[in-house]
């Protein structure tokens, strides 16, 4: 079973986001591009050839966003989207925000073929 084919979990807060050993080994099975930013937040930025393919992408990725429960940060601008994902009850990384990653990558694969 891959990352993606996980549900995310609603974290109602009180627990203590992933130990960072964790977190790495979830960053590694993700793999792709993802990075822990400064902020310790899960981050990747996907490009593409065009702003209608990004905003695709990003409509592609709210959708799931919404299933799930669970929001990442989106920031789209010309042939880029900036996907950056936390727990913000927690203030830290959940198991639920690589699945949320996982599930983003899913959804750039057919973009691949396109996208630089």
């Amino acid at each position: 079973m891959s990352l993606a084919d996980n549900k995310c979990v609603p974290c109602r807060g009180g627990v203590p986001p992933v130990p960072n050993d964790r977190a790495q080994a979830l960053l590694q099975e993700l793999g792709r591009g993802w990075a822990l930013n400064g902020q310790g937040h899960l981050e990747r930025l996907y490009t593409f050839p065009d702003f209608a393919q990004g905003l695709s992408f990003v409509n592609k990725v709210g959708a799931i966003a919404e299933a799930e429960g669970h929001h990442p940060d989106l920031y789209l601008a010309w042939g880029k989207v900036k996907v950056e994902i936390w727990t913000h009850k927690v203030n830290g990384l959940t198991e639920s925000d690589f699945y949320l990653a996982a599930k983003a990558d899913r959804e750039f694969e057919p973009f691949r073929t396109t996208a630089s």
